[in-house]
């Protein structure tokens, strides 16, 4: 079982930036692929970003593709995502999830561990 707590989110100006960190229980870590999504009420969880557990490639949803910059330290068992230029369409609740089953995913069944998720608002 891997616990998940993120933490970083807040209040900025459109343009601004925010860096969100996902600190997990350390349990093998380096075997988990790692994502972010986001969900807006009344609307479905969407996939951000994701790494997997060598960190190798990432991948991101075409919406933050060039402004969002996911990493993890393995070392020290942290996701994290940098988001700049952000736009008040990235006001959302962030999540970061693990996966032991696949190296890439986009899909929230593929994810089976969730955090509490960290509020992200951008004014305009």
């Amino acid at each position: 079982q891997v616990q998940l707590v993120e933490s970083g989110g807040g209040l900025v100006q459109a343009g601004g930036s925010l860096r969100l960190s996902c600190a997990t229980s350390g349990r093998a870590f380096s075997r988990y692929t790692m994502g972010w999504f986001r969900q807006v009420p009344g609307k479905e969880r969407e996939f951000v970003a994701g790494i997997s557990g060598s960190g190798g490639t990432p991948y991101y949803a075409d919406s933050v593709k060039g402004r969002f910059t996911i990493s993890r330290d393995n070392a020290n068992y942290t996701v994290y995502l940098q988001m700049s230029s952000l736009k008040p369409e990235d006001t959302a609740v962030y999540y970061c999830a693990a996966t032991e089953r696949y190296d890439r995913a986009t899909k929230v069944a593929s994810y089976d561990y969730w955090g509490q998720g960290t509020q992200a608002t951008v004014s305009s």
